[in-house]
């Protein structure tokens, strides 16, 4: 990893590996594996040369200021409280940090792979943010469902040949049965979810308010799924694509050894992030990171807004987690036996950053 210090923080940029020695899954890509997802590394690695990705990212994230433009009562439409918002539109909802609703950014939430993953009324009930069925704008943005799954299907067949190259580096370690691997688990998974995030343009005010704030984009958090697909973010200034105008704006990451670094990839790259449930079934060999957005500050940041795409590629909700016993992730969710679904870990944790259901 190259590294500046143009920031307070020290600027890394991620571990890359090229699509081309992705792909050969006779490449032994161990080394870059554990330098970017191992117990050292920053949780990330990005993919480069990826074929048709530049045009893709850029199709889906030019639609997010639309979406998030259309009348009120057609992005209602696309509300699905049942969910939790974890379908279709969501827009001060979430909460996280200081437990205040988030206004900073709306969110599209779909999934790229399945419009209606199942039709067991019982399990759409119980996991409704992963069981429920896709909601689009068909008479609003029609195009926004194309450009959404192109991505999203992209994203989840570049994020299969990391996870074989994940297998592998664990393999070293640690007996892994046939169909326990990262990328069998993700292959029979039908709980693929994609978020277009927007986040809208702020008056010069509300920057100079938060302008000590590491995480005022984005809150501190760990993905808790398996594999983050990642676009780099875009900047618009009234619909103009512009270079981001903060040097220190961006995504941060806290290390292992609690040191605080931004993290850096290109716009024609798609970085991955490891989620927790990857750190707990290959028992740490993988390491799932926290990590925040920092918006840009000052005059030139007035009126900039940022659109983005990450692709949670996660287990299926019936998938069997076993805890080991030294797991330092939410250890007040585990139970005595040490086992869970990931539908029922993930319901807890909803329950952290969502209203509970009632």
């Amino acid at each position: 990893m190259s590294c500046s210090s143009e920031t307070r923080s020290p600027t890394l940029r991620t571990v890359t590996i090229s699509y081309y020695e992705l792909k050969d899954k006779d490449a032994d890509l161990s080394l870059k594996i554990e330098e970017g997802f191992g117990p050292n590394g920053l949780g990330i690695l990005s993919i480069t040369n990826v074929p048709d990705f530049p045009s893709l990212r850029r199709n889906l994230l030019c639609l997010s200021a639309r979406l998030a433009a259309l009348p009120e009562d057609v992005k209602k439409e696309l509300e699905d409280p049942q969910s939790r918002y974890n379908f279709g539109w969501s827009h001060g909802k979430e909460q996280l940090e200081s437990g205040k609703p988030d206004h900073l950014k709306g969110s599209f939430y779909a999934n790229p792979l399945l419009d209606v993953p199942t039709n067991d009324v019982s399990l759409i009930q119980r996991y409704a943010s992963y069981c429920g069925a896709n909601i689009w704008p068909q008479a609003a943005l029609p195009e926004l469902e194309v450009a959404f799954k192109a991505l999203g299907k992209l994203i989840f067949d570049v994020g299969l040949l990391v996870a074989y190259h994940c297998d592998r580096y664990v393999s070293r370690g640690m007996k892994l049965q046939k169909d326990e691997g990262l990328e069998q688990i993700l292959l029979r998974s039908r709980c693929q979810k994609g978020r277009l995030l927007y986040y809208f343009p702020a008056q010069l005010s509300n920057h100079e308010e938060n302008d000590d704030s590491m995480s005022s984009w984005c809150g501190w958090h760990s993905d808790h799924g398996s594999l983050t697909g990642l676009t780099c973010g875009m900047f618009k200034r009234n619909g103009v694509e512009i270079s981001c105008p903060d040097s220190a704006a961006g995504l941060y990451i806290r290390t292992r050894s609690g040191e605080i670094v931004k993290a850096i990839f290109g716009e024609d790259e798609i970085a991955y992030q490891i989620g927790e449930t990857t750190e707990i079934l290959s028992q740490g060999y993988l390491c799932a990171t926290p990590h925040c957005v920092r918006a840009p500050k000052g005059k030139e940041a007035s009126g900039v807004d940022r659109s983005t795409f990450a692709l949670f590629m996660q287990p299926d909700w019936d998938e069997t987690l076993n805890f080991p016993e030294d797991i330092h992730i939410h250890k007040e969710l585990i139970p005595p036996n040490g086992s869970l679904t990931f539908g029922e870990y993930s319901e807890m944790l909803l329950d952290k950053y969502y209203h509970k259901k009632t």
